[in-house]
């Protein structure tokens, strides 16, 4: 549909283009990292304890992503040795906002999704995951 001129609605320029913010959301190390920060600023090392299981390489990919996205700012201080410290934007706390019920639903569920798994992983016949 176009607009009396003859222009295109906004929608209708590239309407998969929400599925490019979708893989933010629906990225584990993001949202892990959007979690860490609704806390405050904090640096590398403090995300790398923090958020079990993710690499120094994915760390460093995931906050450059959410970087150019501008989810979050990295902010480098002036001092010795150099600090850097990374903190949500304001689209960063409303990232947060929508996808909070979404981590406590995973933590909520966590222990019958364990479960379902063995069930389902237990059947006789059931090629391995």
């Amino acid at each position: 549909m176009s607009t009396a001129s003859g222009e295109p609605r906004p929608a209708e320029l590239e309407p998969c283009r929400t599925r490019e913010v979708l893989d933010i959301v629906g990225d584990k190390w993001s949202l892990l990292v959007v979690r860490n920060l609704s806390q405050g600023p904090r640096r590398f090392t403090e995300l790398k304890r923090a958020i079990d299981g993710i690499s120094q390489r994915m760390l460093t990919v995931t906050l450059r992503s959410l970087e150019r996205d501008g989810i979050l700012t990295r902010t480098v201080h002036n001092v010795m040795p150099p600090h850097v410290s990374y903190e949500l934007t304001s689209m960063g706390t409303t990232l947060r906002e929508a996808t909070a019920p979404l981590l406590e639903w995973s933590i909520t569920h966590l222990a019958h999704i364990d479960a379902a798994r063995a069930t389902y992983d237990a059947r006789p016949g059931t090629p391995p995951a």
